[in-house]
């Protein structure tokens, strides 16, 4: 049985950091694209972050520079270093891992597909 789950969620001061986890079970990182998505209340879920099997790395614009996605694969961990944190970073933040995409763009276009999600962390960022 696959699980995700996420932690290191908090509340931040406007350009604090934060750096989230994900430890998963049941499955072998190294054989999955595995990613970060977020959703704001109001909003629809937004792609962050993807680390693709050859350990390539891809973000969306507004945390490019900001943000590093980074995975163990020896403890199947999946990490969000996020950095320079603004209030529109505010969000429930989640892993998810697929074996049919290999970029955030690609998770994001089957994102209704992924069949691993975990329940997710919040992230607070005030001003």
């Amino acid at each position: 049985q696959v699980q995700l789950v996420e932690s290191g969620g908090g509340s931040v001061q406007a350009g604090e950091s934060l750096r989230l986890s994900c430890e998963a079970s049941g499955l072998t990182a190294n054989t999955y694209c595995m990613g970060w998505f977020r959703q704001a209340p109001g909003k629809e879920r937004e792609g962050v972050a993807a680390i693709d099997v050859f350990g390539l790395t891809s973000y969306t614009d507004s945390v490019k520079g900001r943000f590093t996605i980074l995975k163990d694969n020896v403890t199947n961990t999946l990490y969000l270093q996020m950095n320079s944190l603004r209030p529109e970073d505010t969000a429930m933040y989640f892993c998810a891992a697929t074996a049919d995409a290999r970029t955030i763009r690609g998770m994001i276009a089957i994102q209704d597909r992924i069949p691993y999600w975990g329940p997710g962390t919040q992230v607070t960022v005030s001003s």
